[in-house]
């Protein structure tokens, strides 16, 4: 028997285990059974160099929790160690004090670091023992203890077989890793996917009790490991199948829908990375989630926020990433700054762009069907990534409001048959697409390429319908970004500008001049302009007449596009732009003046009567915008049961 001292300033060491080096105290389980799988898969390897002799029998790992006697074993048929290993890989841990520790693995990945990884169980335990047999055939089979001060003892016992056990006794702050939930949580969080089979005991568990005839037939519980060690990243794309890919998702997110697509990643050189990432279906509602990409090295789960290594635009994406190369820091639990992870950045976003591309080019009709997805990781990522921006270019896609106005044509339609396809119905288009057709209509006189769109094709129908009925094309931009997106692109594409359909009358929405005239005098017109000036609640409006065709409303309502948008993006963007959020909304009453209603609103000599009309229809341009809210709005109601009266 031997008994000494571990020679490192150990009096230093374990405060900063238990302190610095692993944050999350529950990470001690995944260190242990990494180190158990370590063992496992280097047997393996020496079994196929001829270093280890004799059968490898059945690589596995036991968990086993014992609540009674307040302990945790983790045991594996591995390598295993003789005396010297264990002095060396355990007393001496390859480092003199905790300053050189820090300075030497502040930087560093400590997969397969033993010694550091052991350690991390003295964060829950009063005393730590260990019992282990080498696969040298030779070698005796040694006992290791330690009770978190700087003395140890170490002696052989009696043989036992191959692999190493290690037993924790938890300490009274830790008392939650005796309950067999708490640990069953760790490893389906930690080793899920570990390349050899775990199986998990809870000691104090009742056994059923199976009878004789049972277990003759087969009746016995079947005993399963709690871990998929073949997980289907690891394997080839050639041998996976659709369903393959949709049931490994379920696997990962088992109350998510079924995502759109996915792309497998397999790269060698210069890096090596493995994994797989899912676009999911996301609801119109937002209601996104992020930290969904997992994150793993060699198969053990590291964590899921993974904001360095994959693009931010892409944070919404499910699924895993699996590489040694990513450098972690001795928790495996914060990234660092490395060239590596900026090559599997932009690898990664490489990767998606050739897939989306791939899509559009080859199944345009599924990828159109898919956009209303698509659409947000697409817009954020060409506002975000300009590589990704480039590629992009080719596969954005716009829809068009569909051409015939609410409730025209439904019934014939239904008639022909709802799978057929209409010429008006609604369509997308790529930019290129667009320009094309909008050529000749929709230039302004800078020469620019009118983009008109709708944020919400309902309550702007009238809009639509009016600058449709002019042969111009509407597409929509109701997103999440689109904001943020359309001013982002007026930047980074040339000779295109974004104008709202109810930014101005249909007429002007081009920028162009022509307008019909009046068939108002000066003095009606005027006069016209006066009972159109009065206050409307918190809005700032400004009133003119146009002589409009007699198909146009009575009254317009249009809100600037520059102003707008100054508020859209100031409602979201907080600092500066916030005092835009707060300024009055501007709003336009375009007055048509050849609407035939003038003519007997004018002469009408009741003024309180006439004053009533005015203000009715001032509303109902206002309320077509849903600018007219709260007492403006009970009043309009009011007036016009008056009206009718």
């Amino acid at each position: 028997m031997q008994k000494g001292q571990i020679r490192v300033q150990t009096e230093n060491i374990f405060p900063i285990i238990k302190k610095f080096l692993y944050s999350d105290h529950e990470i001690f389980l995944r260190e242990l059974v990494s180190n158990a799988v370590d063992a496992s898969q280097k047997l393996k390897t020496l079994s196929s160099l001829g270093e280890a002799k004799g059968e490898l029998g059945e690589l596995r790992i036991d968990v086993t929790v014992n609540e009674a006697e307040k302990t945790l074993t983790i045991e594996d048929r591995g390598v295993g160690m003789t005396a010297e290993e264990v002095d060396k890989y355990i007393n001496q841990v390859a480092f003199s004090g905790a300053e050189e520790f820090m300075n030497k693995y502040k930087d560093a990945n400590i997969i397969g670091h033993f010694g550091l990884g052991f350690y991390s169980a003295f964060m829950v335990s009063d005393r730590v023992e260990l019992l282990t047999q080498s696969f040298r055939e030779e070698a005796p089979t040694v006992y290791w203890a330690c009770d978190g001060s700087p003395e140890f003892e170490l002696y052989e016992v009696e043989k036992k077989q191959r692999g190493t056990r290690i037993i924790l006794h938890i300490n009274e702050d830790s008392k939650e890793f005796l309950e067999a939930g708490r640990i069953r949580s760790i490893l389906d969080k930690f080793c899920k996917f570990l390349p050899i089979p775990i199986y998990f005991h809870d000691a104090s568990a009742k056994k059923e009790e199976v009878k004789p005839e049972d277990a003759g037939e087969g009746k016995a519980e079947e005993e399963k490991p709690i871990n998929n060690t073949n997980p289907i990243w690891v394997k080839k794309p050639s041998e996976l199948t659709k369903e393959d890919y949709e049931k490994f998702y379920r696997e990962l997110y088992p109350f998510g829908e079924t995502p759109l697509f996915w792309i497998h990643l397999n790269v060698d050189f210069p890096f090596h990375l493995t994994g797989i990432l899912y676009f999911p279906k996301i609801k119109q509602s937002y209601e996104i989630q992020k930290d969904k990409i997992q994150l793993y090295s060699n198969q053990v789960f590291v964590t899921d926020e993974v904001k360095d290594i994959v693009p931010e635009f892409l944070m919404l994406l499910h699924g895993v990433i699996d590489s040694p190369d990513i450098p972690l820091n001795v928790s495996r639990s914060y990234l660092q700054g490395d060239p590596n992870v900026k090559k599997i950045n932009a690898h990664i976003t490489k990767k998606v762009a050739d897939k989306l591309e791939e899509i559009f080019r080859n199944e345009r009709s599924s990828f159109e069907e898919k956009w209303e997805s698509l659409g947000l990781f697409v817009k954020y990522g060409m506002m975000t990534d300009d590589k990704f921006l480039e590629k992009a270019n080719k596969f954005l896609v716009m829809e068009e409001v569909g051409h015939p106005a609410a409730g025209e044509e439904k019934d014939s339609e239904k008639e022909e048959g709802k799978e057929e396809k209409k010429d008006n119905a609604d369509r997308f288009y790529t930019l290129d697409e667009y320009k094309a057709a909008t050529e000749a209509l929709q230039k302004n006189k800078e020469g620019k390429q009118v983009i008109l769109y709708t944020t919400d094709p309902v309550q702007q129908d009238a809009y639509i319908q009016s600058a449709i009925a002019r042969g111009l094309k509407v597409v929509k931009m109701e997103t999440l970004v689109d904001a943020a997106f359309i001013n982002t692109m007026e930047t980074k594409w040339d000779g295109v500008h974004f104008v709202r359909v109810d930014a101005d009358i249909a007429d002007n929405l081009i920028d162009k001049q022509e307008t019909t005239e009046s068939v108002l005098g000066k003095e009606d017109a005027e006069k016209l302009k006066s009972l159109f000036s009065f206050p409307v609640g918190n809005l700032h409006v400004t009133v003119e007449v146009k002589g409009l065709s007699e198909g146009n409303a009575p009254v317009i309502a249009t809100r600037p596009e520059f102003m707008r948008r100054m508020k859209d993006m100031g409602a979201i963007g907080g600092g500066m732009a916030s005092f835009y959020a707060q300024m009055p909304d501007e709003v336009t009453l375009t007055v048509n003046g050849n609407h035939p209603i003038y003519q007997s609103l004018l002469k009408e000599t009741d003024s309180g009567k006439q004053q009533k009309q005015v203000r009715n229809l001032a509303d109902l341009a206002l309320l077509s915008q849903g600018l007219l809210k709260g007492n403006d709005l009970t009043s309009f109601i009011g007036r016009s049961v008056d009206l009718m009266q």
